[in-house]
């Protein structure tokens, strides 16, 4: 097989390989471009130790320089070059003590995760597969390299990323691999929620998101989302259903595009299910007050993975809104905008529409067709740029004190009112009109105005 490398890759294998060491494209690089996928980025294996490398090349930076590796800066680019190695005892489920540099590429390949990412290429020797990652790429296989246990004792971080894997390129995971986490699952408790997090929204974002069943079946998600756990042993006795909390989650991943957000918005809508579930006299299962309460375990549950305070509040807003029913009134829905918020509104009718998609047959076409009516609506008002919110009004607050309002408390409560009626009748949104129901509630309340200047 070959491939081709980029010209600065190949610049800094020749410059390796002209000084009497062996170097090749390593892991991950050489895995996507057999699967005719580009690179995010190119690693570079070598048996150069760093003091080599970084006497070969003008600009290097030390990286990780404890566990061999070093940063090749070329033309603005970074590449890392890490020396062949065998690691020492992973004594923090992460990191190796200690690292022991080897002249043998096979020993290097042997210490890596799975075997669809133990493979090495250069164009002298082409690609070197010694563990069999190619069988399984044409198998579609995430299989360790080696013994799984030692695998995912050495990182447990690994046995996310397995699932991960399997998402994102939709294979299954080796029956071994897969025992094995079920065994070690426990230890994810050792890995940092950064980088549980950073495992989590690949997976989400994957192809096959719903391959959480996978993380929840092997025990992963009972160590970094308890909560779904719950989700997947909760059913739903309601005509509006035919799945289990869990299942419907799963489900509705499947049906929202695969942004971060929505995806996220998707995982936690209905994640507040379980605490609120009852059962009427019929049997029938209800969840009264779920949004609110799923609101407030988004923001913990994000918090404790460490996601930023602008992902943890979109996601957590949608989930409390999620289920509102908004009138199919263009007053209705410039209302349902103001409340819910600009910048959310467009993300929740994703959302509902995933929502519905995932639910029962029952009454499906006619929710979906009601919340086509709704965006038809919303689109209309935003070609018509209609007032949706306060940054929208003709006035500010400095026109309103320029009448004679004093600056305060009673300011904002008349933008409101102002607010209130355009939202009702957009028309009425220019400046002398307002300025006009401005001057009347000043003569109904006996006080004078100032023209503004």
């Amino acid at each position: 097989m070959e491939i081709q490398l980029p010209d600065k890759v190949t610049k800094i294998i020749e410059t390796l390989t002209a000084a009497g060491y062996e170097a090749y494209a390593v892991g991950g690089c050489v895995r996507d471009c057999v699967l005719g996928r580009e690179p995010n980025d190119w690693d570079i294996t070598t048996s150069a130790r760093p003091e080599a490398v970084k006497g070969l090349f003008g600009r290097t930076v030390d990286t990780g320089i404890k566990h061999g590796t070093v940063m090749v800066l070329l033309g603005g680019e970074g590449f890392e070059v890490t020396t062949y190695r065998i690691d020492g005892v992973y004594e923090d489920g992460r990191h190796p003590k200690q690292v022991t540099f080897t002249a043998s590429l096979e020993e290097d390949l042997k210490r890596r995760d799975f075997t669809v990412n133990a493979m090495a290429y250069n164009e002298r020797d082409g690609l070197v597969d010694v563990f069999g990652g190619m069988k399984d790429i044409e198998e579609g296989v995430i299989r360790c390299v080696g013994e799984p246990e030692e695998r995912f004792t050495e990182d447990a971080l690994r046995m996310l990323r397995a699932v991960r894997f399997s998402a994102q390129l939709g294979y299954r995971i080796d029956e071994k691999t897969k025992q094995a986490i079920r065994t070690l699952a426990p230890n994810l408790k050792m890995i940092s929620a950064e980088r549980i997090q950073a495992e989590l929204v690949k997976l989400v974002t994957s192809p096959h998101p719903d391959d959480l069943r996978i993380a929840y079946e092997t025990g992963i998600t009972g160590q970094i989302l308890p909560e779904l756990d719950l989700c997947m042993e909760t059913g739903q006795n309601n005509p509006h259903h035919c799945y289990s909390v869990g299942e419907h989650i799963l489900h509705s991943m499947l049906e929202i595009e695969p942004d971060k957000v929505l995806r996220l918005a998707m995982l936690f809508h209905d994640i507040g299910k379980p605490q609120t579930q009852t059962v009427d006299e019929e049997g029938i299962t209800h969840n009264k007050g779920h949004a609110a309460a799923g609101e407030r375990m988004t923001r913990q549950i994000l918090r404790r993975l460490r996601f930023d305070n602008d992902t943890v509040d979109k996601v957590s807003r949608i989930v409390l809104c999620h289920d509102q029913r908004i009138s199919p009134t263009d007053s209705g829905v410039r209302r349902a905008v103001n409340r819910i918020g600009e910048d959310i509104f467009p993300l929740l009718l994703k959302v509902q529409n995933a929502d519905i998609r995932a639910q029962s047959d029952y009454e499906r076409e006619e929710k979906l067709k009601r919340l086509a009516y709704i965006q038809e609506i919303y689109t209309g008002i935003l070609n018509r740029k209609e007032c949706l919110g306060l940054k929208d009004l003709a006035v500010t607050g400095s026109d309103l004190i320029a009448l004679g309002i004093p600056a305060g408390r009673e300011i904002g409560v008349m933008l409101k009112e102002l607010l209130e009626l355009v939202l009702e009748e957009p028309q009425r949104n220019n400046r002398e009109e307002l300025l006009s129901v401005c001057r009347a509630q000043l003569r109904q309340d006996g006080r004078s105005s100032r023209d503004p200047a």
